[in-house]
């Protein structure tokens, strides 16, 4: 992966993301519905229940709170579409919403209001999307860990890159190959304690502070709409 500040943005989102531990709990809730709907209840032939499941674990949302959302999903009528809305805030910035919503008239009303009352603008399908790369990203503790030997690890598993922080190394996969490494470096021995996929920006975009400010404000309150599970963008932080 090029560049550190790509993925300082990134975990700057997510920081942000995780501190609201209750819409954590709801975003996670209707991952796992909508994946068993898709799917069915068994994780080991689910790639999306299995990540729905991770991800739960990851919030600490209880097991039993996972075991009963599954058994609910596969009696429940509620149909839960995941869409994509991409927006542009100031200076160019490009920003892609994830929502999950079984109301899409709610969502976009939501997004809507959301430009409003902080600026920016809805873009047509594909207009922000061509910005980003979706990736596969595994998060492992870096511990004693010899940094040269999990490298090898990496590329012989079918891992792209890695990052390394300060506390944590990021492997970077194809989205369709996130589970094949993660599984082969189990195997080798390094335990990943985070699973997502992201959207990677491929160019960083420079704001003045008054951008800066005008574009988090934006972002603060997408990433409060209820639907919205996900929000990326190309600012440089």
């Amino acid at each position: 992966m090029a560049g550190h500040s790509k993925w300082a943005n990134i975990k700057h989102k997510k920081g942000r993301a995780d501190a609201k531990k209750g819409k954590a709990f709801s975003k996670v809730t209707k991952e796992i519905i909508s994946a068993v709907k898709q799917g069915g209840s068994d994780p080991k032939s689910n790639a999306k229940l299995r990540l729905a499941i991770l991800k739960a674990k990851a919030v600490n949302l209880p097991n039993e709170n996972i075991e009963r959302n599954i058994k609910k999903a596969e009696s429940s009528d509620t149909q839960y579409e995941t869409i994509t809305y991409e927006l542009y805030g100031y200076g160019g910035v490009g920003i892609l919403c994830e929502a999950m919503t079984d109301n899409k008239n709610r969502t976009y009303s939501d997004i809507r209001i959301a430009t409003n009352k902080r600026g920016g603008v809805i873009a047509a399908p594909g207009a922000v999307g061509y910005q980003f790369d979706q990736k596969g990203i595994l998060q492992i503790p870096k511990g004693k860990i010899d940094t040269d030997t999990l490298l090898l690890a990496v590329l012989e598993s079918g891992g792209e890159d890695f990052q390394d922080e300060e506390e944590f190394y990021f492997i970077i996969t194809a989205p369709d190959q996130l589970y094949q490494v993660k599984d082969a470096l189990e195997v080798a021995g390094y335990i990943s304690v985070e699973v997502s996929i992201e959207m990677i920006p491929k160019i960083l975009i420079a704001c003045d502070p008054e951008a800066k400010e005008k574009n988090e404000a934006l972002i603060d309150w997408l990433e409060n709409i209820d639907d919205v599970d996900e929000v990326y963008h190309n600012m440089e932080m």
